[in-house]
């Protein structure tokens, strides 16, 4: 079984929708990732159980 999938947020800076890789397997994750459209930082949450995702949130890293 693959752990990883994607999703989709949208970028609290340009509003643009961009793809996101996530680990499954990680029950909780918090990372920055930049956006590729504008390329600022972008704090992602992720929430995740039994290896399903429960939780994506994108926001501005410095909110």
């Amino acid at each position: 079984m693959n752990p990883f999938t994607s999703a989709t947020v949208q970028c609290p800076y340009c509003w643009e929708p961009i793809e996101i890789s996530i680990d499954a397997s990680v029950s909780h994750q918090e990372y920055v990732e930049d956006c590729p459209i504008c390329c600022r930082p972008i704090l992602v949450t992720v929430a995740t159980e039994h290896g399903e995702v429960v939780a994506v949130n994108a926001q501005a890293e410095n909110e």
